[in-house]
């Protein structure tokens, strides 16, 4: 059934809204078009002189023609390392070469020539988290300084910092799904494992080179003096080693022939759903920008978004009138069938114990769920305590937690609470979790943190004798509140790869559509739950 919109575009509040939200996704792209391509002259210069491509133009090389492209965490430590280090530092995402889909991974040495530095890792990490749970071949652009070493205690030695890189790689092998690396600059220290652990891998002679300690490192070492060709160039890799499989001449040959390995590579059966011819939503996504409004404590109703995202804007709805603060229904997104939890409100136990079911249904029927966020959190107070709100949460979050078929979230405006993780929030393996420009996430609203610390502040002063003045309660609590509003920002959640990137709102029916594709490549097992709380 389409769903019918109640939106008066000719309003002046839709109006007032579309150019507050178009002002934000233009605010983004000019901030992602920094981070892709504006660089100092300097760094540009010394690539040319070592004639090597900007990572850009290495990318158009490698991907097919007139093809998409789903970049992942374009603003990854956009408010980090002083702004230094764009994107920090490399380039992921999902493309296609050869007619396969392919998870790809370069590094940016116009960048601190392509230094690994903590977010770096983090967000190579997070694209072979999703190689591995998307069953997507992986191809690795490597051209890297190596790990920053200031920061090495931040990158190092934990779980989810570098060895985490290369168990992952270990894993996509034992799995059997390929890599292939093209080395275009240095591989050094762990960096030479990217290669090493990749089933397939090409050197360019001149500028690629493979060693776990390079000349200076060697001189001090050993005493040894040796050219970094001698030492690890593509002849002695191709010809002694056997560390390397292709040599090239240039960096133009070198992504020809790992085209051509790609090509080698069996084509997956996409696991098979529910799926109809694809239809253009019946409503304009434009009107996405007049319907999100200007204040993120102004609710909405979810419907109108769905509208402007699914095929002919038609929704199965599914228990209409029951647990209203939750819209949950079938629909389907480039043809392929999704369940949709979106919020109209804040959780209590009806919608609460309707999303736990809904999601069992998804899973006992083998469709993808989407989760749409503006969450306040679950309902608090005495009454909803003695209804069990806090065990009806539990039965959401238990359910989340035990679903087996794809789960994306997009967080459309706010985040807060518990809310956050009964749908579907980082914690809960969301294959891909995007964000909408004006989205704000964290444990509360940035009011309500900054009235409970000052409130502390205040009565510790008290206890000590000590009377406050409105100017000095103010003095207080505004640095508390425009710190919370910075961390809670969608700039800063994404520099911090909380997500995996930010999306113009009316690209999200796009971005939905390659992320589900992607994600059927894996097969889905059958749900195991934990034991519901009743």
């Amino acid at each position: 059934m389409r769903i019918e919109s109640r939106i008066d575009t000719s309003s002046e509040e839709f109006r007032a809204n579309m150019a507050h939200n178009r002002g934000l996704a233009a605010e983004l792209r000019t901030r992602q078009n920094k981070a892709r391509f504006e660089r100092p002259a300097r760094d540009i210069d010394r690539l040319t002189r070592q004639n090597k491509l900007f990572v850009r133009d290495r990318l158009n090389l490698l991907l097919d023609p007139d093809t998409p492209f789903l970049e992942l965490s374009t603003l990854a430590a956009n408010m980090e390392y002083d702004g230094e280090v764009p994107g920090a530092g490399n380039v992921i995402g999902i493309g296609i070469i050869a007619g396969r889909e392919v998870m790809i991974h370069a590094d940016d040495a116009s960048v601190k020539g392509g230094a690994w530095y903590p977010l770096t890792i983090k967000k190579m990490v997070r694209a072979l988290d999703i190689a591995i749970e998307n069953r997507l071949p992986v191809v690795h652009l490597c051209d890297s300084a190596g790990g920053f070493l200031p920061l090495q205690a931040d990158l190092f030695a934990d779980k989810y910092y570098a060895g985490r890189l290369f168990r992952n790689q270990a894993i996509l092998s034992k799995r059997r799904i390929p890599q292939v690396a093209i080395v275009l600059g240095h591989c050094t220290a762990g960096g030479a494992y990217i290669p090493a652990l990749s089933e397939y891998n090409v050197i360019v002679r001149g500028t690629g080179a493979i060693f776990l300690g390079g000349p200076p490192l060697v001189k001090a070492a050993t005493g040894e003096e040796v050219t970094v060709d001698e030492l690890g160039g593509a002849d002695v890799h191709t010809r002694i080693s056997g560390t390397a499989d292709y040599p090239a001449d240039t960096e133009q040959q070198a992504i020809a022939i790992a085209r051509d390995i790609v090509a080698q590579f069996r084509r997956p059966d996409k696991l098979r759903i529910e799926r109809l011819p694809p239809a253009p939503p019946y409503y304009d996504p434009e009107e996405l920008y007049g319907i999100v409004p200007r204040d993120i404590k102004v609710q909405f109703d979810m419907r109108e978004v769905i509208a402007r995202i699914v095929d002919g804007s038609r929704f199965h709805e599914y228990q209409p009138a029951y647990g209203t603060t939750l819209v949950c229904g079938y629909a389907h997104i480039w043809g392929y069938q999704v369940g949709i939890l979106a919020n109209n409100g804040v959780l209590f136990n009806d919608s609460s114990l309707k999303a736990a079911h809904f999601m069992q249904l998804c899973n006992q029927h083998c469709v993808p769920m989407i989760f749409l966020q503006n969450i306040t959190g679950y309902m608090v107070g005495r009454d909803y305590e003695h209804r069990g709100i806090t065990k009806d949460g539990a039965k959401m979050i238990m359910a989340v937690a035990g679903s087996e078929v794809p789960k994306i979230t997009v967080m459309v405006n706010g985040s807060f609470g518990a809310g956050n993780y009964g749908m579907a929030g980082r914690a809960f393996d969301s294959r891909f979790l995007f964000a909408w420009p004006q989205h704000q996430i964290s444990v509360m609203g940035a009011e309500q943190a900054a009235n409970v610390l000052a409130d502390i502040k205040i009565r510790q002063l008290q206890r000590h004798g000590q009377t406050l003045t409105p100017e000095q309660v103010a003095a207080i609590r505004e640095p508390i509140l425009e710190e919370y509003r910075r961390q809670s920002s969608a700039y800063y959640s994404t520099s911090e790869i909380w997500d995996d990137g930010i999306l113009d709102p009316v690209d999200t029916r796009n971005a939905l559509g390659l992320a589900l594709s992607a994600a059927l490549n894996a097969e889905i097992d059958r749900p195991h739950y934990g034991v519901f709380r009743m």
